[in-house]
């Protein structure tokens, strides 16, 4: 675990940590964390996610920066929905078909839409994705988690 102090003001400071022993076990969620849409996909893989493995970091946190910079992502992937597995970064809906394989339910079964080549998933993605705010708003405020919750995020 690594512990690390940034000063945000004069006369104010913020530890972070970071345990990246877990991020390398366990898979990761990159999420845009002002979207009403993303908000309530991550609610809906927290209640599906069968081992509670899957650990959560909104785009615009240092963690989530963090990661963008580790997996070598750009701008253009904030915003994209991210899922980090086994060491790889996995955007758009190829990352959210990966999710399905940890659901619960039929969930799984979603992963066969793989065979659908790339750019027609990613296609669809993007227009979902252009016209997420419109269509599903953006937060103003941010969800008070559950210690049990909040446990599943990087900070």
């Amino acid at each position: 675990m690594l512990l690390k102090r940034y000063s945000a003001k004069p006369l104010e400071s913020v530890i972070i940590c970071f345990n990246f022993t877990a991020m390398k076990e366990q898979p990761v969620i990159l999420f845009d964390g002002v979207c009403n849409f993303c908000n309530n996909a991550v609610k809906f893989v927290l209640r599906r996610d069968k081992k509670k493995l899957i650990l959560f970091s909104p785009l615009q946190s240092e963690s989530g920066q963090r990661l963008l910079q580790q997996y070598h992502l750009g701008d253009n992937d904030m915003q994209s929905f991210i899922f980090i597995e086994n060491g790889k970064a996995y955007t758009r809906s190829t990352a959210a078909l990966k999710v399905c394989r940890h659901l619960k339910y039929l969930w799984p079964l979603c992963y066969g839409f793989m065979i659908v080549p790339r750019f027609i998933r990613d296609g669809i993605y993007d227009w979902i994705a252009k016209n997420r705010y419109k269509w599903f708003g953006v937060r103003q405020e941010c969800m008070i988690p559950t210690p049990e919750i909040r446990a599943r995020f990087l900070n």
